[in-house]
């Protein structure tokens, strides 16, 4: 169980982040952003295994690729602005982890403009 051993490395850095906050506290930032690559890293392959899936349900049902392509770039920066601002605010700079969170909904909104036409066009095309 992959669980376990993320659990198990999430609960040793925290510990130890706990530990060198008090006399280095730099280094508990960097323990806490390597913990979290090293746990961004490690998912990373599952994820590929999805979207492979995805992929392949959507050349199934023809849909259009753009479409399919645009909701997994707006779930990855979803996480990837997440990943960031919660580094940030584990570094005390919750102004910046906002900023962060900032962008990544503006990036989102940019990426959701044409899955939103489409259903507009759709819903255009319905209305009589």
């Amino acid at each position: 169980m992959e669980i376990f051993q993320i659990v198990g490395l999430a609960l040793v850095a925290t510990i130890l982040s706990v530990l060198l906050k008090g006399q280095k506290p730099e280094l508990a930032i960097q323990l806490s952003i390597v913990t979290g690559a090293i746990i961004f890293i490690f998912m990373i392959s599952r994820v590929s295994a999805v979207l492979v899936l995805l992929q392949d349900v959507a050349n199934r049902v023809s849909l259009d690729l753009v479409y399919l392509t645009s909701v997994l770039k707006i779930i990855g920066i979803a996480y990837i602005s997440t990943f960031g601002a919660e580094i940030c605010r584990d570094a005390g700079e919750s102004a910046i982890a906002s900023k962060v969170e900032f962008a990544g909904k503006i990036l989102i909104m940019i990426l959701a403009i044409p899955i939103l036409m489409a259903v507009l066009e759709i819903i255009i095309k319905i209305m009589p």
